[in-house]
């Protein structure tokens, strides 16, 4: 009996002393993942979407509480104005969660571009949302006030033959975000103005 207290008391110390340690390492290195996943992950996309600001995008971001979400906001300046945002979303595509980040004007609300960060879909077929820019250029100028759909909904949005739920991913993650900035839009724009026009 006593030799089964000693063993459940090593065990209960081990998994004591193994907790805190990967506690201890998660901490450490979370804003070193969180790094390594901006510039490696969502920065390309981030970049392309806001081409031409005269700014590092990546640089000048701030995060806003969006209830019990933290999200993060990345600011473009074109012709010495920070009016362009990106937010970032996702849609259900076939294989699972298509991650967007998505290009705003804040001065006439309409999406400025629109660029995939993570999917698992087919190779050759659902990925083509990424890969495909005539995909993605189709969401330039919409307003973001009024809903993206597809054409067969009544929208704007041609899908990718072949590709239909990956298209629809990509337009839900769209509209989606649409609701997200109209409702925290008067808090980017107050926030926007410290951000240094070059």
């Amino acid at each position: 009996m006593r030799d089964m207290m000693n063993l459940f008391v090593a065990v209960v110390l081990f998994s004591g002393i193994s907790g805190g340690l990967l506690g201890t390492l998660r901490a450490a290195t979370k804003d070193r993942i969180e790094y390594q996943q901006l510039k490696f992950v969502k920065g390309p996309a981030i970049v392309e979407v806001l081409t031409g600001c005269t700014n590092d995008p990546l640089a000048d971001r701030f995060k806003i509480q969006d209830g019990k979400d933290e999200r993060t906001v990345y600011v473009g300046v074109f012709d010495g104005k920070a009016n362009t945002v990106v937010l970032e979303s996702s849609g259900k595509g076939y294989g699972g969660d298509i991650g967007l980040v998505v290009a705003v004007n804040l001065e006439n609300d309409q999406l400025v571009g629109v660029g995939v960060t993570t999917f698992r879909e087919t190779p050759g077929v659902g990925s083509r949302v990424k890969t495909e820019p005539s995909f993605t250029g189709q969401f330039k100028g919409l307003p973001v006030v009024e809903p993206v759909k597809m054409k067969n909904e009544g929208g704007k949005i041609d899908a990718l033959s072949g590709a239909t739920v990956s298209s629809k991913g990509v337009v839900a993650g769209v509209s989606t975000l649409a609701d997200v900035y109209k409702r925290l839009k008067p808090e980017i724009e107050e926030k926007v103005k410290s951000i240094k026009k070059t």
